[in-house]
């Protein structure tokens, strides 16, 4: 019996023995397998453990004209942050902080108290401020480099141009369409630190440097900004108008040297309104800003009114409708349907050619000329122009073309329509549709973007738009050009002259909605020269008091761009 239990313990002892020794066999392989096979995986887990990552900020991209004249760069400030575990003088680092970054004390205290590897302060801090905060040598402040966007210009172009927010990042305009260009590559600083996160003194760090942003290059050209803005403001006052928007482009390419919304706003102080926020709601206040940063030139619509003729003359001469020389008559009015609809001259034009008709601006003519293109014509040519599409500039917001359904379209709705009214189209949408009916007539697309360019100077990307579609045979391009110099010289747009230059131009007066109102827009659509035609512009003026015919304020103000930019753009 006694032999039979010491067997027993002698098995059991053995059994616990090998049992043991297995885990422990089991246990060394592992250790191997994660010394052998897994020592890079967890060597960067321990590092990283026992590192801190603080990031270096890369500088955004410039932004210029065409010309290589700054109109967004940067200026050096700081991000304040503290380090819960380094702060020795917790009551002092509030006090100072609170002064100096103008935070209340409470706010500080709760960033400063939290427990976490870094909490962030205030970004953006200007550099004499972040310089005095470095002077308090304050354990546990750390004070990194970062850059605030900074606009050369102020208020020019606003609109076009945008901003950027807090994080640097692009809101509005071209900073948002070419954000990837332009925001760069962060780099970090990587610190290592104790077990319980304070930074070691002397300590290896690893730094990754950052890349900077692309530079734009636009084709926006300061000189014709300055010019255009100039006058925009003049009108705006003058005529005490709601807005006023110019854009002057090149219609052989699509490359916009200007594009005016007055009034504009500070770049540098975007959330301030232009008007008084007193009394208002914070969305009352942000609905207020959104307005104010809206580009009207690219993302409103209105009634085009005359200017749109250009269109009906050219959908007419592509069908084969009309000749210059055809001759209609003008009693004052024209009855469609029911409806007695009058021209601008209510005693009458008389009889006139097709040519005199353009020049006299006559709303009969152009409804008889509508009449013969016919519906369908007339929808097939504007989608031939492109007018019920977007133009696709570089902008964010295009607005499209809000028109009648076709099968909606009668004769009192196509009467209207050959002379601008009863449907609506942003102004950029007009301005490309007219440049190609006048380049010779191939189809472009408006832009901004030219090319992006490294810090080193070298070029990255080329920007390519869609153009060269015809849209309108040569010859008719010609003759329309020759009649919309005509205007100019013996017709409605006589105000649009510039001396030593041949300005071709058409004017155009709407009313806006409802009618009756006593509300206008007017508007003069303007290119030059005649024969090659190298700058175009649109004017429109909303609201004007006073007198607010299209010929008689809005032709002397493409007159007055015209006689300060042309010698300048087209004798460089």
């Amino acid at each position: 019996m006694l032999v039979r239990h010491k067997t027993y313990q002698r098995q059991n002892l053995f059994l616990t023995l090998f049992v043991f020794a297995l885990i422990l066999t089991c246990m060394m392989a592992r250790l191997g397998y994660l010394m052998i096979y897994r020592a890079d995986y967890y060597g960067v887990l321990a590092k990283e453990l026992h590192e801190r990552e603080r990031a270096i900020k890369a500088e955004r991209g410039k932004i210029l004209d065409r010309n290589g004249n700054l109109l967004a760069g940067n200026v050096s400030v700081s991000t304040i942050s503290v380090i819960h575990s380094q702060v020795k003088e917790p009551e002092r680092v509030i006090s100072i902080l609170s002064k100096e970054l103008e935070i209340d004390e409470a706010t500080i205290r709760k960033k400063v108290e939290k427990v976490s590897s870094r909490e962030k302060i205030k970004s953006n801090v200007e550099k004499e401020v972040s310089d005095r905060i470095r002077g308090y040598r304050l354990a546990g402040v750390t004070v990194d480099e970062d850059y605030k966007r900074y606009y050369e210009y102020g208020s020019l172009a606003s609109k076009v141009l945008g901003f950027t927010g807090g994080d640097n990042q692009g809101i509005i305009g071209l900073e948002v369409s070419y954000e990837k260009f332009l925001k760069g590559i962060d780099g970090s600083i990587l610190t290592m630190t104790t077990a319980g996160g304070t930074e070691i003194k002397n300590g290896a760090e690893d730094r990754i440097e950052p890349v900077a942003g692309w530079t734009l290059t636009t084709s926006l050209d300061l000189n014709v900004m300055k010019y255009a803005n100039q006058v925009a403001y003049t009108l705006l006052e003058q005529k005490q108008a709601k807005t006023v928007e110019i854009i002057i482009m090149n219609p052989q390419n699509g490359e916009i040297y200007a594009m005016v919304n007055a009034p504009e706003f500070d770049l540098n102080h975007p959330y301030e309104l232009t008007e008084g926020s007193e009394g208002l709601s914070q969305k009352e206040k942000m609905d207020k800003l959104n307005n104010q940063w809206r580009n009207l030139a690219v993302s409103d619509t209105y009634e085009p009114g005359s200017t749109f003729k250009v269109i009906t003359t050219a959908a007419a001469l592509e069908k084969g409708v009309v000749k210059m020389t055809d001759t209609f008559s003008c009693p004052g009015y024209k009855i469609v349907e029911d409806r007695r609809i009058r021209c601008h001259k209510t005693t009458g034009h008389g009889a006139e050619t097709f040519l005199q008709g353009i020049m006299n601006s006559c709303n009969p003519v152009f409804m008889e000329v509508g009449a013969r293109v016919g519906v369908s014509g007339m929808f097939e040519e504007i989608n031939r122009f492109g007018i019920l599409k977007k133009t696709g500039i570089d902008v964010p917001g295009e607005a499209g073309t809000i028109m009648h359904k076709k099968e909606n379209v009668g004769a009192v709705e196509l009467a209207t329509m050959s002379f601008g009214q009863s449907f609506q189209l942003s102004p950029i949408r007009m301005l490309t549709s007219i440049s190609q009916i006048i380049n010779g007539g191939k189809s472009i697309t408006p832009h901004f973007g030219v090319s992006a360019t490294n810090s080193d100077g070298t070029v990255m990307k080329k920007f390519a738009y869609n153009s060269g579609e015809e849209v309108i045979t040569e010859e008719k391009s010609k003759e329309i050009c020759e009649a919309l110099g005509h205007v100019v010289t013996e017709g409605g747009g006589k105000k649009a002259a510039v001396e030593g230059y041949m300005v071709g131009a058409k004017t155009g007066t709407s009313q806006k909605l409802p009618r009756g109102n006593g509300k206008y827009i007017a508007s003069c659509m303007g290119f030059s020269p005649v024969e090659n035609p190298q700058v175009i512009a649109l004017v429109r003026i909303d609201e004007p008091q006073g007198l607010y015919y299209g010929g008689t304020i809005a032709a002397p103000a493409i007159s007055s761009i015209y006689t300060n930019i042309l010698p300048y753009l087209l004798e460089e």
